[in-house]
């Protein structure tokens, strides 16, 4: 069963990807419930850091995986983070841009809203101030 879709702004969830299809409900939304044990919730822009650092952490992203119908994440892809891996990516420095507007406000458990607003997606090829 699904939270209430709502982002970390309080409003209705906005859709982080149809193509790839994300979220833990495979909805192209990072809703969240009971279910989903590691708060895929991060709507995340990915890069090649992001991703290489991922795949060092067990959680390969990159390599297509026919068997789950997933093809591979390649930078620029737009995809439901857990939380937590999101954090982590951004304690060792290179946490990926956000959409805040399709971030699930239950990221909010584990990440401080004032990070994420930090790590917006706004049109920039610049790293955010650290």
């Amino acid at each position: 069963m699904k939270d209430i879709s709502l982002n970390i702004f309080n409003l209705p969830l906005e859709t982080c990807s149809l193509n790839p299809l994300t979220g833990f409900f495979r909805n192209g939304c990072c809703d969240t419930g009971r279910e989903d044990v590691g708060s895929h919730t991060v709507c995340a822009i990915m890069t090649e850091d992001f991703l290489l650092f991922s795949k060092t952490r067990g959680n390969d992203l990159i390599t297509p995986r026919p068997e789950y119908d997933f093809k591979g994440l390649k930078p620029g892809d737009r995809w439901c983070l857990c939380a937590l891996r999101w954090k982590e990516a951004y304690l060792a420095g290179c946490a990926p841009f956000i959409i805040p507007e399709a971030t699930h406000k239950a990221a909010l458990r584990y990440i401080d809203l004032e990070i994420l607003i930090q790590y917006a997606h706004q049109d920039r090829d610049v790293a955010p101030d650290e």
